[in-house]
């Protein structure tokens, strides 16, 4: 009986993350279509639509998405692209990036997250130059074979690919990376994912429980947030201390 609570806060949890990622998505579909709204001649709106296909986003709102930027739906509010840099607990550099239709609601919403968990405001500029931004793709590690990629990678204008958990990562510059996209579509491999995202020139490491603990507690919040697309940061931490960590806030996660 008193089970319930758990499984139903899980249930929600779920349901409340798919809603992010379909927002998400229709978003950055929504922000390339307005450049240019015919995929053939927009690879970022081409990247966007697979990469939402890949996610299970259903066709009609994929097609809605589009058609709020080609005219067909002029009364769509216009959706922004916003970085904030901040830095968090021990001084690990983030940079938030945010696809919004209301700056307000947004940068309300970062500014108390970042608050709460012990973040500091950095100048524009400050964070950024610590980062590089790229493309990244990912590939399905149980799929292929790392080696067989690596060797791949040499043909075409790949910059780096390394193992990690269950992925192969690609990075290769904004310029090449449709170029590339198309060239491992040809090698008929299967893209799980395609982004941009900043990549750390700088790293720092953390040691202590409680920054750890802090900088986790505010990452989760950021992922709950549907106006955060994706973070971007430069800390270093030991798996057991990570492991450690996260033990703590599973504990103290669902109670009834």
């Amino acid at each position: 009986m008193w089970r319930w609570p758990v499984v139903q806060a899980r249930k929600e949890a779920v349901n409340n993350a798919k809603g992010k990622v379909f927002s998400l998505h229709a978003k950055l579909i929504t922000l390339a279509a307005q450049k240019w709204g015919n995929p053939d001649d927009n690879p970022t709106l081409a990247s966007a639509i697979y990469d939402a296909k890949k996610a299970w986003v259903p066709n009609d709102n994929i097609t809605r998405s589009i058609k709020k930027w080609t005219g067909e739906d002029a009364s769509a509010e216009q959706i922004q692209e916003i970085i904030y840099e901040w830095y968090a607990a021990g001084w690990v550099a983030l940079l938030v990036n945010c696809l919004t239709d209301n700056k307000n609601r947004t940068v309300a919403n970062i500014r108390h997250i970042f608050s709460k968990y012990g973040g500091n405001l950095g100048e524009s500029g400050s964070v950024s130059w610590m980062f590089e931004k790229k493309w990244v793709i990912f590939l399905d590690a149980e799929k292929y074979n790392y080696d067989d990629i690596e060797l791949l990678a040499l043909e075409t204008d790949v910059e780096d690919v390394w193992l990690e958990l269950w992925y192969i990562k690609i990075t290769t510059s904004v310029e090449n990376f449709h170029n590339t996209v198309l060239f491992l579509e040809k090698k008929a491999l299967e893209l799980h994912e395609s982004k941009i995202d900043y990549i750390p020139t700088t790293e720092i490491e953390l040691t202590e429980n409680e920054k750890v603990l802090k900088l986790t507690k505010m990452l989760e919040a950021f992922d709950e947030d549907e106006d955060v697309n994706y973070v971007s940061s430069n800390e270093i931490i030991a798996p057991e201390l990570q492991a450690e960590v996260d033990e703590f806030i599973e504990k103290h996660s669902f109670r009834t």
